[in-house]
């Protein structure tokens, strides 16, 4: 699949990170994880004090897929809001999503803290706010939802709003302790700390075959270097590539587009470097990193043809800009990366941990929606402790044919 093209920010915040070698042996393993993106990273992160016999596969080197330009602010709240989202699951079954996102947020921070490699995670208040006049009441039940489950935020006002920022909006949601990350230094850092517990990493190792051995009770993953790998459990943690090996009827695409500016001097017009974004769709959004740069984003077509995306390319980098400078006129910038890349989401607004017949003892990790790294991060917990347990009363929310819950 053709991710993304343009020029990556990430990476350089990073230029020497570990590197791995490609599988030239046959193996045996408990769990082959499938991917060496964030959602992999996650995956070992979790299984690295785990007395299983673990192995990581990655088709390039690792972050290089949609790790490389995910823009990682780490919020709760996603494109659907939780009040539409009861509407389909009911109120205890997103209840629930909820508290496990938070839940999730927490263990991204913990995780950054375990590890050696510095993943720059910050908390950040987010400014949540009302596109149009029109999108107020929805906004406020939404507030109410949240507060009624304990969410740190407050309802901002037009004037509030004016009163700390240099733009006008009608209303908006202030939530407090937020965070966001840099996901490529995250991801090395969560499988330094693997490799370092004894997890077993390939990079330039590409499954390319995959079948199931009734005698043997495992699945027989072949790579492009020749190699066999049999284990007892796979997780398929290649983000949006995972949609070449299984495709998932609720999972859908679209473009988007994102601008890393040069570094700015001066942020006092931007209160507390809150991160940012909307209720418009397409919405944009907008954050801060550890070496002053804003990350603006959002602007997505409708398109999943990789010559329609790049072609928009040049036209965005310089919309997103002028959005920009529309909201901060005095903060002067530059856009020193740009990238077009597909955006994965589902048609119900939950990921979706992917379990099918025909491969029997895996799971598909499939953390898509605009919240990917908090995602990947709660899936692949439920998934660990699905393995090592036996039992996770969680996964039944996120399977694929998840059940809509009594509507109490």
């Amino acid at each position: 699949m053709n991710l993304q093209s343009g020029t990556y920010y990430w990476p350089t915040t990073f230029p020497d990170p570990p590197s791995y070698s490609s599988l030239d042996e046959d193996l045996s393993c408990d769990v082959l994880i499938i991917g060496g993106g964030s959602s992999g990273a996650q995956c070992a992160y979790y299984l690295a004090n785990s007395n299983l016999d673990v192995v990581l596969i990655e088709k390039s080197r690792i972050g290089s897929g949609s790790t490389s330009t995910n823009t990682a602010l780490i919020q709760y709240s996603g494109e659907k809001m939780f009040t539409d989202l009861i509407n389909t699951f009911g109120a205890d079954y997103i209840k629930r999503h909820l508290q496990l996102l938070k839940e999730a947020i927490n263990e991204i921070e913990t995780a950054s803290k375990n590890v050696n490699i510095d993943c720059e995670f910050n908390r950040r208040d987010t400014l949540y706010s009302a596109s149009c006049p029109e999108d107020v009441e929805s906004l406020k039940k939404e507030y109410e939802f949240l507060k009624q489950q304990n969410g740190e935020l407050t309802f901002l006002t037009k004037e509030e709003i004016e009163g700390k920022y240099p733009f006008s909006r009608d209303a908006a949601i202030y939530s407090y302790n937020d965070a966001e990350i840099n996901p490529f230094r995250f991801t090395h850092a969560l499988l330094d700390y693997a490799a370092q517990r004894g997890i077993t990493i390939f990079e330039n190792t590409e499954m390319n075959g995959h079948h199931y051995d009734e005698e043997l009770g495992r699945m027989i993953v072949s790579t492009k270097t020749g190699c066999s790998i049999q284990a007892r459990y796979i997780i398929f943690a290649a983000g949006y590539e995972g949609m070449d090996i299984k495709k998932e009827k609720k999972a859908s695409f679209v473009s988007t587009y994102t601008v890393t500016t040069n570094p700015v001097e001066d942020f006092s017009e931007w209160y507390n470097r809150t991160l940012i974004w909307e209720t418009a769709r397409p919405y944009l959004f907008m954050r801060t990193t550890r070496d002053n740069r804003i990350i603006i984003g959002g602007l997505d077509e409708n398109t999943t043809y990789p010559e329609d995306r790049d072609s928009k390319l040049i036209h965005k980098k310089n919309k997103l800009i002028e959005e920009f400078n529309k909201m901060f006129p005095t903060i002067k910038v530059q856009p020193d990366y740009y990238v077009s890349a597909f955006y994965g989401g589902t048609s119900d607004g939950i990921p979706i941990i992917g379990q099918y017949k025909e491969y029997p003892n895996c799971y598909f990790l499939f953390a898509f929606g605009d919240n990917g790294t908090v995602y990947s991060q709660m899936l692949a917990k439920i998934i660990v402790t699905e393995i090592l347990e036996g039992n996770c009363p969680d996964l039944a929310l996120y399977l694929q044919e998840r059940p809509l819950l009594n509507k109490g």
